[in-house]
């Protein structure tokens, strides 16, 4: 995986196998058939490629077709942090649901198996041990 700063947006992107193995494990195929994981677009968002290869970014939550936005994966190099490595941003109640976006209480850091979990149940940081 190659992650860090694009300008104001922290992207990761996945290897082909990394982005398998993640479109395995958010269940894209059932949110979004025929589409694969590339990455994650300042860890909201992911970055998907459709059959035919366009790209697009998509909420995480929710993961709806209604919601796909073009994308270009930039061309550069990302300014890497370690800061963030390895580390996926959370708000405990997502936004989509009333949850405060700005730093606070509502926003946690998750590993990546963790992060998946909460994507697919939809569940607060409550319901997953960390």
């Amino acid at each position: 995986m190659t992650e860090g700063w694009y300008g104001d947006d922290y992207i990761a992107l996945y290897s082909e196998a990394e982005g398998q193995s993640a479109s395995e494990r958010y269940g894209l195929a059932d949110l979004l058939p025929g589409f694969s994981i590339v990455g994650l677009h300042s860890w909201d968002d992911f970055i998907v490629r459709d059959p035919v290869g366009a790209v697009f970014v998509v909420p995480t939550v929710p993961c709806d077709s209604d919601h796909l936005t073009p994308y270009q994966i930039p061309a550069v190099s990302l300014e890497s942090d370690t800061r963030f490595s390895g580390r996926i941003k959370w708000y405990t109640k997502p936004i989509i649901f009333g949850g405060d976006p700005n730093p606070g209480e509502n926003l946690t850091w998750v590993a990546p198996d963790q992060h998946a979990a909460l994507v697919l149940y939809g569940g607060g940081i409550s319901s997953i041990a960390m």
